[in-house]
């Protein structure tokens, strides 16, 4: 019988995600790109996306990505815009929760500048409610009625 010369099997190769402790540079978003997060998953490398832009788009999420980095629902990603398909969309990155909260916060005073620069958008007591909040769900849901009224307001 020949000896057992590798070095492991399948349970060897579950635990290599040893880099995730590690913290990582914030990527924000670019031309082409939109924040989102994950409804439901539909299987086959698919999920069912909401955009901050308050579109619900299908998700692939791409091979780099795939069997190494696990998403579920309620997951806050980054996704690439396609130019030929506005309902269809490619997800680029997942951020971690303290990421996730990160970025939102920074989302935020970058919308308090915006707001405050133009006189009819003066108050931004709405803004100060979302960060007092604690939940994650409250958070978002806040946000996204916050960006719906600015959107209706300013058209």
């Amino acid at each position: 019988m020949p000896k057992n010369k590798g070095k492991g099997g399948k349970n060897r190769k579950r635990g290599k995600n040893e880099a995730d402790d590690e913290k990582r540079e914030l990527v924000f978003k670019e031309d082409g790109q939109e924040y989102a997060q994950v409804l439901r998953m539909l299987g086959n490398g698919r999920c069912e996306s909401m955009c901050i832009d308050g579109t619900k788009r299908l998700s692939h999420i791409r091979g780099k990505m795939h069997k190494k980095v696990w998403i579920a629902a309620g997951d806050i990603i980054l996704v690439g815009l396609r130019d030929y398909q506005d309902d269809k969309a490619d997800v680029i990155l997942k951020y971690m929760p303290d990421e996730a909260r990160m970025a939102l916060v920074m989302i935020i005073s970058s919308l308090k500048t915006k707001i405050s620069t133009k006189s009819r958008f003066s108050n931004c007591d709405g803004m100060n409610k979302i960060e007092s909040e604690g939940s994650w769900e409250k958070l978002m849901g806040q946000f996204y009625a916050l960006c719906c009224e600015l959107v209706v307001e300013q058209s």
